[in-house]
């Protein structure tokens, strides 16, 4: 039997949740690294939720960071650089009820979650997540720590910047561009680019006020 790699996840989250049962047949789980007091001393599924500072505890094991929400999707690139991993200590996660074209490219510490589709020339940065049921088309760019909720349908040729927020059952228009830090909000139909930093929302897709 081949030795299977051991693997901490960084954050106890949703997110976490919708993976699990999939990193728990593929490693050997060892722990569940969040900074949330309420959690710490817990241990689900056997796998104990230890603090952050905790790292050092698990020198061999591969990293995926789980981390990302509306609120937090800023935040994940500064917690990644705290830790001071190197690029190869992460490890990239690929449902098996999920498609990646063979001509699509994947950063480190990508999860691609199940039902997604990642389809030709696809580049997507690192640290991205892609929750289930997502469509990325041909010749898409996904920027670094960029998270792409659930259901969401992102049309050939668009570029989307890093630490990007798209909502669930968003839709994204042929070419669009998506600037670094904007976030797309759910069921939004985004037909123009988006400015860095800015708030979307609606059909179609407008700056919320207070937003730009």
């Amino acid at each position: 039997m081949p030795i299977r790699e051991r693997l901490l996840l960084l954050g106890f989250s949703g997110n976490a949740l919708e993976i699990f049962e999939h990193l728990e047949e593929r490693f050997d789980l060892e722990a569940i690294l969040d900074d949330n007091p309420a959690l710490e001393g817990q241990v689900f599924e056997g796998v104990p939720i230890l603090p952050m500072a905790r790292l050092a505890d698990f020198p061999a094991a591969r990293v995926l960071m789980t981390i990302g929400s509306r609120r937090s999707v800023g935040q994940r690139a500064g917690i990644l650089a705290r830790l001071g991993l190197t690029p190869e200590r992460f490890v990239t996660v690929v449902h098996p009820k999920a498609h990646v074209s063979r001509f699509a490219r994947l950063g480190h510490g990508v999860v691609i979650y199940p039902g997604a589709v990642v389809t030709s020339n696809a580049v997507i940065g690192n640290h991205v997540m892609i929750l289930p049921q997502s469509v990325v088309h041909h010749d898409v760019t996904v920027g670094d720590h960029s998270l792409i909720g659930a259901s969401v349908t992102v049309a050939g040729n668009c570029r989307i910047g890093q630490a990007c927020y798209i909502g669930s059952a968003s839709s994204l228009r042929e070419g669009t561009e998506i600037g670094d830090g904007a976030v797309i909000g759910m069921a939004a139909n985004v037909l123009r680019t988006v400015a860095a930093g800015t708030v979307v929302a609606g059909n179609p897709a407008r700056v919320l006020p207070g937003r730009e």
